[in-house]
């Protein structure tokens, strides 16, 4: 994992972002429809230069991840989430993922969340492994929360404990 860098996202990476985020879409982990153009811009008031981590696999830009409050509430405050993981498919197998999570727990830690949380599609079985390995525990489960492609799909929430 010697040439993987993480860092923060900035303005300037926001055509690259967007590509990725558009050129990745699938149905194992989108619940929204396909993107068609005119696009949205990637970084927006909800979508903060300052809540993405991008990963970079010899220094190109390869992926990223959203860390965010999942709720404005003052009492869930101690409590960080994940909105979006992407790898690009070249640079998948080299622990890009993996690289961003653990970015991501440092960011939160560092922000002083006690906890990370996150949610994935029940079909989408790499990524739940991923977040297994990585110390990811299922949560709940909202069974059948989602119609994709004609098909009923769970809704599984993870958290991870950043105290240990």
């Amino acid at each position: 994992m010697s040439d993987i860098q993480t860092r923060p996202a900035f303005l300037s990476d926001e055509d690259e972002l967007a590509e990725l985020d558009r050129g990745n879409w699938s149905p194992l982990y989108a619940v929204n429809a396909r993107p068609q153009a005119p696009f949205d811009p990637f970084f927006d008031a909800a979508h903060r230069p300052e809540d993405f981590l991008v990963g970079e696999l010899g220094g190109r830009l390869a992926g990223y991840i959203r860390v965010v409050p999942p709720t404005p509430l003052p009492t869930n405050a101690h409590v960080l989430q994940i909105q979006g993981l992407v790898v690009d498919p070249w640079a998948r197998g080299h622990g890009l993922g993996r690289a961003l999570l653990r970015a991501a727990a440092v960011l939160a830690r560092e922000r002083g969340a006690r906890r990370l949380t996150l949610r994935v599609l029940g079909h989408n079985a790499p990524a739940r492994r991923l977040y297994e390995t990585e110390g990811y525990v299922v949560e709940g489960v909202l069974p059948e929360e989602f119609l994709l492609d004609g098909r009923y799909v769970d809704d599984v929430l993870m958290g991870l404990d950043l105290r240990g």
